[in-house]
């Protein structure tokens, strides 16, 4: 299959958005005039931490619109709701809040309420909020999201609701302002969609297919990050390790790495998500040398049956994914592996399932997001015959889940009076008294410290470990 190209928002699409922005923020002169304040937005978000990052983008557009922001519902002018649709559960929260927000819009008619994201890509959803839910003046798709001003400024115009999403095959939109969750770790998209089609999975239909943001541009944001004082970054796609393979230069992920590595003085890089059957060589190398890329990866395995990694659509075996991860380890000693796994995908038996637990077994993750298969509309497993009864698969992810607490348990053990370098996000949130930060393998850390070291790059003694945490206290500050 030939690949597409990817294809830049051209600058007068990009133009006329900020055209746009300067309307909204005209209006919301005359909001704050009229009510003696400034109007504020509350914007929340479902699912991955590209949605998360998109959050980001819909905020910068919206504080450059002349929003101030609130923490919740109740306060806010403008609602927006970033939304997934990986899982049954996370559509059936989403439909959950729109529908206990028609009372308030009743009694603030001029409230704004927009569904945006993954969810509203998928036709039939797009159909039941116009059907059922009135209150939503607007619906948007992963696709336009850079247009949230040009839509806004239709609702707040003419009162009338605005339904658009798809219309494009996914262009990359640079410029889009952003406003981050905060000022010592950033996301940074560096490509869009996905072309692998796993058979469980909605996102290639949501997403589109792949795009790669330009090396240059890339770099850029980086560069941009470092004279902030950001820390660490990590770089974001659907499959990372397709990165650059519809761009006209010859360029791969371990190209991208290197190029920030040796163009940049960021701390700590982090990346996800590496899809197993295209991890190169190359990259398991520059992992290795470059000390700045943490010693962490995030490879998802999702089952340990190659018959049932074929139904996936995965394209692996359980040996291939066993070599990769021998290779990884050669060369990044003491690496940090992470994985995901579903429990009762369709077809799954007794065997499948024992293969999965043996392969968690023999690599030892030290976590893994374990998932219930969630039946996905559109995708070819939904239609599968052979759904696994849910006492089964209840069954069956109890005992992954007790396994890979054991094994990650006793990976952090071996931290017991180690020293590990840390970089705090400031205070732990259960306990004030203290600091929490991550190692460069992702390991939380709480610990205790004389002075407020947020930000920085700190060495902590580990005097105590649990299941998904270590505690300890500073020794020194490195930077």
């Amino acid at each position: 299959m030939k690949r597409a190209s990817t294809v830049l928002v051209p600058p007068e699409e990009m133009e006329k958005q900020r055209q746009f922005q300067e309307l909204v923020y005209t209006k919301n002169i005359g909001f704050a005039a009229e009510q003696g304040r400034k109007p504020l937005a509350f914007v929340r978000t479902f699912g991955c931490q590209m949605n998360e990052h998109d959050s980001e983008k819909i905020s910068g557009m919206l504080e450059k619109m002349g929003y101030g922001f609130c923490d919740s519902f109740e306060d806010a002018d403008v609602i927006i709701m970033n939304t997934c649709c990986v899982r049954e559960n996370a559509e059936e929260k989403v439909f959950g809040h729109i529908g206990s927000l028609k009372s308030l819009k009743r009694r603030k008619p001029w409230l704004v309420t927009a569904v945006c994201g993954c969810m509203t890509e998928q036709p039939h959803i797009v159909e039941e909020i116009r059907k059922k839910y009135k209150n939503v003046d607007l619906v948007f798709g992963t696709h336009n999201l850079h247009r949230l001003p040009e839509l806004l400024f239709k609702v707040l115009d003419s009162g009338e609701h605005v339904y658009e999403t798809s219309r494009t095959s996914g262009e990359v939109a640079e410029g889009v302002p952003v406003k981050r969750g905060g000022n010592i770790h950033a996301w940074v998209t560096v490509m869009y969609g996905c072309n692998n089609y796993c058979t469980y999975c909605i996102v290639p239909y949501v997403r589109g297919h792949e795009r790669s943001r330009r090396p240059e541009d890339i770099l850029e944001e980086v560069k941009k990050l470092c004279g902030i004082g950001y820390s660490e970054i990590t770089l974001l796609g659907q499959n990372v390790n397709s990165y650059g393979k519809d761009l006209p230069e010859p360029v791969d992920f371990a190209d991208l790495l290197r190029l920030i590595c040796e163009n940049t003085s960021i701390p700590r890089i982090r990346f996800m998500t590496s899809h197993p059957k295209d991890i190169s060589d190359r990259l398991i190398a520059v992992m290795a040398e470059f000390p700045q890329i943490c010693n962490q990866l995030h490879l998802p395995v999702q089952s340990g049956s190659t018959g049932l990694l074929k139904r996936m659509n995965r394209h692996y075996t359980r040996e291939q994914y066993l070599e990769t991860v021998k290779k990884v380890r050669e060369q990044n000693p003491g690496i940090a592996l992470t994985t995901d796994i579903i429990v009762g995908f369709p077809g799954e038996t007794d065997e499948d399932f024992e293969d999965t637990l043996s392969l968690v077994e023999q690599v030892r993750f030290d976590q893994a997001y374990t998932f219930i298969y969630s039946r996905r509309e559109g995708t070819p497993a939904a239609k599968y015959p052979d759904q696994v009864p849910q006492d089964v698969v209840k069954e069956r992810f109890d005992r992954l889940l007790a396994l890979q607490n054991r094994i990650s348990k006793e990976i952090n053990d071996g931290y017991l009076g180690e020293v590990v370098e840390v970089l705090c996000e400031g205070r732990s949130k259960t306990n004030l008294s203290r600091y929490t930060g991550r190692t460069g393998g992702n390991k939380i850390v709480n610990f205790r410290s004389p002075s407020d070291v947020t930000g920085k790059l700190v060495t902590v003694k580990i005097e105590n470990v649990q299941t998904f945490f270590l505690e300890g206290t500073v020794l020194e500050v490195l930077s």
